[in-house]
């Protein structure tokens, strides 16, 4: 049986001996016990389970666990839902969820809340034209689907949390 060794939410995991079908999201839900990451359509289409990875040259991206096995996850570092809030407090782009109410039932919640999470670093690196705003939330977050239709909640709070950073995009 392989064993992987990996970084989630800043802290080292393994090595940890792991089968060879066992998904991401069974490994973070069933060995880890970290439950945030959803299980939603089981083919990768849905991005309830989308975690950030963060890459050696310093950007991120997001990645379904629902279909790439664990072992695809081996020496990476990974952030979960689980991992955005510090010492309780919320961060920026949570408190603008809750405040937008950009979900109903909330299973879509982490894969939308992390892929956000990667549009922002993004833009804190390489800042946008105002007049790209939506177009850029609408691309960084096309793919992720909601059961409940909250898209236009999820857009605004993304959009809200840029705009408050004058850093994130360009007049």
């Amino acid at each position: 049986m392989p064993a992987i060794s990996l970084s989630i939410n800043g802290r080292a995991y393994g090595p940890i001996e792991v089968r060879e079908d066992l998904t991401m999201n069974d490994f973070l839900r069933e060995v880890l016990g970290m439950t945030g990451t959803k299980f939603g359509c089981g083919a990768a289409q849905c991005l309830s389970c989308a975690v950030i990875v963060d890459h050696a040259d310093g950007t991120s991206s997001t990645m379904p666990t629902c279909i790439v096995a664990a072992t695809e996850f081996d020496k990476l570092k990974v952030r979960t839902v689980e991992g955005h809030a510090k010492n309780g407090e919320l961060t920026p782009l949570q408190k603008s969820f809750v405040a937008h109410f950009a979900f109903q039932c909330g299973y879509c919640t982490p894969g939308f809340l992390n892929e956000a999470q990667v549009l922002l670093e993004r833009l804190e690196k390489t800042p946008i034209a105002r007049a790209e705003l939506e177009a850029t939330i609408v691309e960084a977050l096309d793919g992720h689907l909601c059961r409940c239709s909250g898209y236009v909640k999820y857009h605004q709070a993304v959009r809200d949390v840029v705009l408050a950073d004058a850093h994130r995009f360009l007049t």
